[in-house]
């Protein structure tokens, strides 16, 4: 489940906020559905393992935007997407922003022009999409001198998609308590993958590379649903991995001879 949430300038100004604020879209989140669910998820999460998922990711803000003083600096109205696999969190925060006027996100108070809820949808075996906030997908390896180093994949080396189907998997196995279907999987294949798409982010005190684009997934639309509500690849919760259902390509119609 997911909802579109589109914000706009009490004031007659422009919204500005920090280029780093991917803690602030998060605390926004937190801050606005009920305790009990925030804390579940927080706190808790959906444990497989010794891994544990909070089964939500967000986009990036969306709207007209330039960069001035260390600022982004949005013309509103702007756009913000959260996904979640756990439906109470997504009617959580939906319900308690339509009763609020207003909202605070940084320094800005915004008035929530509309809050869309858009239909899950059928999912095939085959789907392009296009990241609507960076996909991160790394390892942690050990340094001959015995010390942890984190790895970012790029997304054409071969272990990328092999970390983005175990990830899922361990998501449905945390979410649901049993395997996916035995015949389950999920390939990623970029498309259209460019240097200006890399992303490096600082979330708190830690660097975080993560890439935008457009991408293929194949596999089990049980998977496919799994990756779309609860985000693709690893830091989901971070505002990390959700993306977008591209329109399928036209079949090309044979000319007649």
């Amino acid at each position: 489940m997911r909802i579109t949430i589109v914000l706009e300038c009490v004031k007659d100004a422009p919204m500005r906020i920090p280029i780093v604020h991917q803690h602030i879209l998060q605390g926004f989140i937190y801050a606005h559905i009920d305790p009990k669910v925030a804390d579940f998820l927080h706190n808790r999460g959906f444990v497989y393992g010794k891994r544990r998922y909070r089964m939500f990711t967000f986009s990036r803000l969306m709207g007209k935007v330039r960069r001035g003083g260390g600022m982004f600096v949005f013309t509103p109205p702007v756009r913000l997407v959260v996904s979640s696999l756990y439906e109470p969190m997504i009617e959580s925060l939906a319900e308690r922003l339509a009763r609020v006027r207003t909202v605070f996100l940084g320094d800005n108070e915004l008035e929530i022009r509309s809050i869309e809820v858009n239909m899950t949808p059928e999912f095939r075996e085959e789907v392009r999409i296009r990241m609507l906030s960076p996909i991160v997908v790394y390892s942690t390896l050990l340094t001959p001198e015995g010390r942890k180093k984190t790895y970012y994949y790029h997304p054409r080396e071969p272990e990328f998609t092999e970390i983005v189907e175990k990830n899922i998997k361990n998501k449905f196995r945390a979410f649901y308590g049993t395997d996916p279907s035995s015949n389950s999987v999920l390939k990623i294949e970029p498309l259209s993958v460019k240097t200006k798409d890399e992303k490096v982010i600082r979330y708190k005190d830690f660097v975080i590379k993560g890439w935008m684009g457009t991408y293929r997934l194949q596999g089990s639309p049980e998977l496919i649903r799994v990756a779309y509500e609860s985000g693709i690849g690893a830091k989901n919760a971070q505002g990390f991995g959700c993306f977008e259902l591209l329109r399928p390509e036209p079949v090309k119609q044979k000319e007649d001879a």
